[in-house]
């Protein structure tokens, strides 16, 4: 196997999250007397994230569509105020980044992003890391999205690196972990909430575990 040249990360739920949008769709649901945990909030919400394709820009209809199959999940039958009650309180949540990203600074390998992104993720990335990430490639700007070849394709191309000299590192396994893999590139799974307990490929549930999976 070659030694790896780059690091490539996803950036949505990889390196960014919302971490209030569980506890705003809570807050609703409990409001309809509904209390669900918390934790199979997440669950039930990250898999249906896994199963929708997500647009660069998304809308209001794409929420309340997501949000319906969202609750249908939860053997809730949904209303329009009350999807229009989560779609407002949930709507322009910040990004944060998740704690563990302040390891990206000690990993000894350029770092880049691959994302499907609108194009302003540069200035987000700045906005919110100190790490210089180079280079981005986002959906809106390349002109493919994950988990379509070509995207992956083309930023082995920029980089003119092999397969075997790209680790990729991502949250889901359809956008993600599938399409990396059948291209040849070693492919991580971030799974902080262990929602994938049965996957056998290299996963990770913290970024400092990365040192330990491309040093050995």
């Amino acid at each position: 196997m070659k030694s790896p040249k780059v690091i490539l990360f996803d950036v949505a739920n990889t390196l960014l999250m919302k971490p209030d949008v569980y506890l705003r769709i809570d807050s609703v649901l409990r409001e309809y007397g509904y209390d669900i945990p918390i934790p199979f909030l997440i669950e039930k919400h990250r898999l249906i994230s896994e199963a929708i394709l997500f647009p660069d820009k998304t809308s209001k209809t794409f929420y309340q569509e997501f949000n319906k199959i969202f609750l249908f999940s939860l053997g809730i039958i949904p209303d329009e105020k009350m999807l229009d009650t989560i779609f407002e309180r949930c709507t322009y949540l910040p990004w944060v980044p998740f704690e563990d990203t302040a390891f990206l600074g000690e990993i000894p390998l350029p770092i880049g992003i691959l994302s499907n992104w609108d194009k302003s993720l540069p200035e987000k990335l700045k906005k919110y890391f100190s790490t210089h990430f180079e280079p981005v490639f986002c959906s809106e700007i390349v002109g493919y999205r994950k988990p379509d070849p070509m995207f992956f394709q083309i930023a082995l191309q920029t980089l003119q690196c092999s397969p075997e000299e790209v680790i990729f590192v991502g949250d889901s396994l359809k956008l993600d972990i599938e399409t990396a893999l059948s291209m040849g590139i070693r492919a991580i799974l971030v799974d902080r909430e262990r929602l994938y307990p049965y996957y056998k490929g290299e996963k990770i549930a913290h970024l400092s575990e990365l040192w330990y999976l491309w040093s050995n």
